[in-house]
């Protein structure tokens, strides 16, 4: 039998979840940032624009989950 979370619990654990979706995303854009300065603008800028998508990603996953903006 499945145990049922509360609202606060789901929340916690959406937390912690969505807490490493924000790290990756700004970690990727650092890389970015580092490759337009080592390597080519070009390559810098499309893990820049990677990391944008994965930090949208987390937003619409909060948005759909939680309905943040009604």
């Amino acid at each position: 039998m499945k145990k049922r979370l509360t609202q606060s619990e789901e929340f916690e654990i959406m937390k912690l979840v969505l807490d490493k979706f924000l790290w990756l995303g700004f970690a990727i854009m650092a890389f970015g940032l580092y490759q337009a300065f080592t390597a080519s603008v070009q390559t810098g800028f499309v893990w820049i624009v990677a990391g944008a998508v994965v930090l949208i990603l987390f937003m619409v996953l909060i948005v759909r989950e939680y309905e943040i903006i009604a």
